[in-house]
């Protein structure tokens, strides 16, 4: 399949080939590109899925996919906010932390840290928690609509 040199050079490419003048500041090609309407923000998340692909094809622990796709998600929701989520993607590089998740992961590599599981874990529980948010707010609206009917309510 791929390579992991070029991979490597992409995610280099989207997150930190560049340096903002008189400043340490590395950026790539991924807040800039997130400018272009509709087709900017897909990226990131087509260089996911190569990763994860590779991940597949070298045995990464499912956890350790799990943290990569979960990485993914959270720079597509800093995504979402403008302005904000350019600045974002200069300083969460999500292509390159999920570079260095299988490099250290795949084959004979290191198996999944307790880090790992505590991160997935914590995401999955703070995604499920957010789930009910709609779930409990139907619930209550619907609890105050059935005693207005009745004429029971306050």
């Amino acid at each position: 399949m791929l390579p992991l040199t070029w991979l490597r050079w992409c995610a280099d490419l989207l997150d930190s080939r560049f340096v903002i003048p008189g400043t340490s500041i590395r950026f790539g090609l991924d807040p800039i590109l997130s400018l272009i309407p509709g087709i900017g923000d897909l990226a990131s998340p087509a260089f996911t899925v190569l990763l994860l692909i590779k991940g597949l094809e070298r045995h990464v622990p499912r956890v350790v996919l799990a943290r990569m796709v979960l990485n993914a998600l959270f720079d597509a929701a800093l995504g979402i906010i403008p302005i904000a989520g350019n600045i974002g993607d200069i300083f969460w590089r999500a292509n390159l932390r999920n570079l260095a998740l299988l490099e250290r992961h795949a084959g004979a590599g290191t198996p999944a840290r307790r880090g790992d599981y505590v991160f997935v874990w914590t995401i999955a529980l703070l995604l499920g928690a957010l789930a009910m948010v709609p779930v409990v707010i139907a619930v209550w609206i619907l609890t105050v609509t059935w005693h207005w009917v009745l004429g029971t309510g306050h």
